[in-house]
């Protein structure tokens, strides 16, 4: 009954975050780690490696490891990673504990780092530098081994909304639908029960055809503030008007 306010609120909620000036992004809040994150001018290599970790773990922890294997290896210069071997990498996420799929995900780390370096010719930049349209951006973070297409589009809509990348448009840029994002569409009644991320991302697009994932991040924020799993705070939600309360 109320989608098109609830996506209209989400809307304007995520607006505010793309017209306000550039600001540093706490992706683990370890300033360290943080600014190594947020250099795309020197280190563009560490925003895409931590894009490329984000899978099946907190989302801190993921974004952590691109500094912790700097540490590792005393620099995160590009030079020093594209000497790490295979062997070397997959011995590092194991004694550090990394991640949950530490071979997996060591190996995507090594492939992506010879991608790098072979297609970009060290610098990964070139990915979203020259105004590009939005479904070029999405075409090569899919590139990537591991890489699907909700990484592709949280990358691009992070590199859009929080590092204010100019882009030609929007159109190709979709909601991620992770567990926050499934929980909060399906309580508010904008997907059914056991929607699929397909039908997420198209109710994303039908109320948001130029810019479907503007309502990312502020949809991903009230599930992990006030809608949670269990004992939501739903007096605190600014959404809780128009939210129909389905019992949780």
């Amino acid at each position: 009954m109320f989608e098109k306010e609830i996506m209209g609120m989400l809307a304007d909620k995520s607006e505010q975050l793309l017209a306000a000036p550039k600001k540093k992004i706490e992706f683990t809040k370890l300033q360290e780690a943080d600014d190594l994150l947020n250099d795309l001018e020197k280190y563009p290599h560490t925003f895409v490696l931590g894009c490329i970790m984000d899978r099946q773990i907190k989302s801190e922890r993921a974004w952590l490891i691109p500094y912790k294997i700097s540490q590792e290896i005393g620099s995160f210069e590009f030079s020093r990673l594209i000497s790490i071997g295979l062997d070397d990498l997959k011995k590092l996420f194991e004694a550090n504990v990394l991640h949950r799929f530490n071979d997996i995900m060591a190996r995507n780390f090594h492939l992506a780092v010879q991608t790098i370096h072979t297609r970009y010719k060290d610098d990964v930049s070139s990915i979203w530098t020259d105004n590009p349209p939005s479904a070029a951006i999405v075409r090569r973070f899919l590139e990537f081994q591991g890489v699907g297409i909700k990484i592709a589009s949280m990358a691009t809509n992070t590199l859009i909304r929080d590092f204010k990348i100019p882009v030609s448009d929007k159109l190709c840029v979709d909601i991620s639908p992770d567990i926050h994002i499934k929980r909060v569409f399906t309580r508010l009644g904008l997907v059914r029960e056991d929607a699929s991320n397909d039908e997420i991302i198209y109710c994303a697009r039908e109320w948001n055809p130029t810019y479907p994932g503007i309502v990312d991040l502020s949809t991903w924020e009230v599930g992990r503030e006030w809608c949670r799993p269990h004992n939501p705070t739903c007096e605190a939600c600014f959404l809780t008007d128009f939210c129909p309360k389905i019992e949780v």
